[in-house]
């Protein structure tokens, strides 16, 4: 199969590649303008017969020959989100019917990942993908909430009116190798700032959940997705994620533990619409996957740690 990645430089896409590659029947397009991606975390795989690259930003039509579509291509971080809104926007609707366009004519399969963010500052927890969500559409972040909420609809709205066979999977939090520790997401923050000695910067009081999910977890889940053969309009979209839910503060005080740091915690404000509760109920994800997360915290921080270790 020909199988193209958007975003494929960046943490997750890079991840997928590389596991794709594998399979030597495989041949797998990466394509990315590298805007938050790094060239750095594929090397290894320009030497392969299997792999390409392409720069090219997905805002603008591209012409290709392709089986299946990961299409991850956004920056998924508050702070490269925020550093341009409407580009934002832009990757996320012009980017996702460009991808849906070639999905079309090609007549490929197409997965898009969303985001545990369509469900805003959930007022359900766990949060179930039945729930609508509590996203503030003027808010600092709604470039990103609402463009992935737009790319949703325009993912079910090419499947009803034009048959193209979909997935759409809702990620929640994300943290491994390749993961770029300037996207200023806690994992990254924390870890970089134990290893250098600095102060642990909390926003608010740290009472705030998340749920964190292993990078090898993630990929299996989105490849198990992608050849899962089922309607897509009927079961989409489906939750990705660790429901294991744990206080933000206390993964500061394991990822201090960890790293042997000396560093003090301090706090912040709380940014305005940072939600403060997230934790995925992935029952769905059980029952038509036959998927759920292998790798625990400590694990996963200890692999994620030695890897920020050999990088700083």
């Amino acid at each position: 199969m020909i199988i193209l990645v958007t975003g494929g430089t960046g943490f997750i896409g890079s991840n997928l590649c590389k596991e794709l590659v594998k399979d030597v029947n495989n041949h797998v397009i990466c394509l990315d303008n590298n805007f938050t991606g790094n060239l750095k975390n594929i090397k290894e795989l320009f030497y392969l017969d299997n792999f390409e690259f392409i720069r090219h930003d997905v805002c603008k039509e591209i012409l290709l020959e392709v089986d299946q579509i990961y299409h991850l291509a956004c920056p998924a971080s508050p702070k490269d989100y925020q550093l341009n809104g409407i580009k934002t926007i832009k990757t996320n609707v012009l980017g996702t019917l460009n991808m849906l366009g070639l999905a079309k004519r090609t007549n490929a399969r197409i997965l898009l990942t969303s985001t545990s963010e369509v469900y805003g500052d959930p007022k359900e927890t766990p949060q179930k993908e039945t729930y609508w969500g509590n996203v503030n559409p003027v808010g600092i972040r709604s470039c990103y909430d609402e463009g992935k909420r737009v790319a949703e609809a325009l993912m079910t709205e090419y499947h009803r009116n034009c048959f193209v066979d979909i997935r759409i999977a809702r990620i929640f939090n994300t943290y491994g190798p390749f993961l770029n520790k300037n996207d200023g997401r806690v994992v990254s923050n924390f870890i970089t700032q134990a290893l250098r000695g600095e102060d642990i910067t909390i926003y608010g009081k740290g009472e705030q959940t998340r749920s964190f999910c292993y990078i090898t977890d993630m990929v299996e889940g989105l490849m198990k997705l992608m050849n899962s053969q089922t309607n897509g309009n009927t079961v989409m979209p489906i939750n990705l994620g660790n429901p294991k839910e744990i206080s933000i503060l206390n993964l500061a005080q394991i990822i201090i533990i960890l790293t042997e740091s000396k560093s003090n915690i301090i706090y912040n404000e709380l940014p305005k619409d940072d939600p403060l509760k997230r934790k995925p109920c992935i029952e769905k994800a059980k029952t038509v996957l036959a998927w759920e997360p292998k790798i625990n915290l400590e694990e996963g921080l200890k692999k994620t740690i030695q890897y920020f270790s050999d990088i700083i």
